[in-house]
């Protein structure tokens, strides 16, 4: 099975997978774990690479999509990673420094602390929607943990694979970061090696696989996938003030996000002006759709034409339907920005992640009606939540489950080097970024250091008196 799009393949791995794992496992072995000197070194190279050859990057990402504007590849990847890259690096002295914790009464005279250990080997899935920051971010936290790391590019993306193959080989030794090119069966192969921690971003279906195909060794897994993200526009809000920030979510890199807004839930007296404000801000976004260099293409083909039938499906089943004024382009694969007024619960649309620049607008009545809605539907990646009351605001945090929040805007909160990044359930299980994702790829071991005088030696068989007067002492209770 495509491990991005489920349908059958019949192509086979390449045989060198297993012998760049053995080299990577080898090296763990033979070398000691790199110091903070080493590791800084790391993103540093990692830092001054983004840096000359940003345009290329940007080249790339833009050629495999059809065109996608190099400001959306700036805000979106490049500046998100360095910012992570500062961050990583400014706190990895304290995040690598053994933590104390107290022994047990029982157990003094000791020391006791946490040690922060690399996992070995770690296993990158990419995606191709965001081809480098959904790569090399993860990149980071690998290697501020001292792990070594495979990675396995999104074929959909296939110059940016190429050119991150070509990059990180000038960068880093082959057993300490390695990329690996190829279709389906790759990807297939690749989830099945005997890594020591896996990350995969993609869909909740090939999520499932992946975890799937870890399983028999037991490798653990860090699954980021996607789900329809909630917008809540609680009511009194200011429907201009709230379409702008939630349009350009939803229209960056023409909806085909993780984390986009992906149905809006909108007080039903104002879904009329509510609808307006949006393609108002839709429009002056983007005046014109076909040949305009800020608008990105739809990635293939077939998601163009996936895209074209929830459309349909949902206007067939009832949905109101207002579309930007320009068409957009077909053959260019550029896909306008669409709303689809109060689909059908049971619709595609309603049921499916978007992944384009489609946006339902739904209607309710009350708010624990919008709040159910949320909650009957698998726990999203993210949630926005859009109020001026700061305690109903806090009511619906409380009262919902997401991977990710934030308040009064859209998207914001993934590019925050300082929260992790991750869903809950069906959204995904695991985080990374900044110190969570330092800790997600590192073993937290146990060290207790026993006194040079203890007495851990005299409640041993056979059990008599001093034993019945420890476990009274620090149980309670008995004869």
């Amino acid at each position: 099975m495509n491990m991005r799009t489920g349908e059958p393949v019949e192509e086979t791995a390449p045989p060198d997978l297993e012998g760049l794992l053995a080299a990577q496992r080898r090296a763990v072995l033979a070398a000691n774990p790199p110091d903070l000197a080493a590791r800084r070194q790391s993103l540093d190279a990692l830092a001054g690479l983004v840096r000359t050859h940003r345009e290329a990057m940007i080249a790339a990402v833009s050629a495999d999509f059809g065109n996608r504007a190099r400001q959306e590849t700036e805000l979106g990847e490049l500046l998100p990673l360095m910012n992570g890259i500062r961050h990583v690096r400014r706190h990895l002295k304290s995040w690598m420094r053994p933590e104390r914790r107290r022994p047990g009464l029982a157990f003094r005279p000791a020391s006791a602390r946490v040690e922060y250990q690399p996992l070995g080997v770690v296993g990158i899935l990419s995606p191709w929607n965001y081809p480098l920051f959904l790569t090399l971010g993860p990149l980071v936290d690998a290697l501020a943990a001292g792990n070594r790391v495979m990675i396995k590019p999104s074929e959909l993306a296939p110059r940016t694979a190429e050119l991150l193959e070509r990059l990180l080989a000038g960068l880093f030794a082959p057993d300490q970061v390695a990329v690996v090119r190829g279709g389906a069966g790759v990807a297939q192969a690749f989830s099945r090696l005997a890594f020591d921690h896996l990350i995969f971003t993609g869909s909740t279906g090939v999520g499932r696989a992946v975890m799937q195909a870890a399983a028999p060794n037991l490798t653990p897994v860090t699954l980021e996938l996607g789900g329809k993200s909630p917008v809540l526009l609680l009511p009194g809000q200011d429907p201009d003030r709230a379409a702008r920030t939630i349009a350009m979510g939803k229209f960056f890199n023409a909806g085909q996000t993780c984390v986009a807004p992906d149905y809006v839930l909108v007080p039903r007296a104002q879904m009329a002006g509510f609808a307006a404000a949006m393609l108002r801000c839709a429009e002056r976004m983007y005046p014109a759709i076909t040949g305009n260099p800020d608008y990105t293409s739809i990635i293939t083909g077939r998601h163009y034409a996936r895209l074209v039938s929830l459309v349909e499906g949902a206007v067939a089943a009832g949905a109101g339907v207002r579309r930007h004024a320009d068409p957009g382009d077909a053959g260019r694969r550029l896909f306008p920005p669409t709303l689809l007024i109060d689909p059908p619960a049971d619709s595609a649309v309603m049921g499916e992640e978007i992944f384009g620049p489609i946006l339902p607008l739904v209607p309710y009545d009350r708010v624990e009606d919008a709040v159910r809605f949320v909650n009957e539907r698998p726990k999203p990646l993210a949630l926005y939540c859009y109020g001026r009351d700061e305690r109903q605001v806090a009511e619906v945090l409380d009262r919902t489950r997401s991977g990710g929040v934030t308040v009064n805007a859209t998207m914001l909160h993934v590019g925050q080097e300082d929260l992790p990044f991750g869903g809950v359930g069906e959204s995904g299980m695991g985080a990374y970024h900044g110190r969570e994702g330092f800790r997600q790829l590192s073993h937290a071991r146990a060290v207790l250091r026993m006194g040079r005088f203890n007495a851990s030696h005299m409640v041993a068989a056979p059990y008599g008196r001093l034993v019945r007067l420890v476990t009274r002492l620090f149980i309670g209770g008995g004869s």
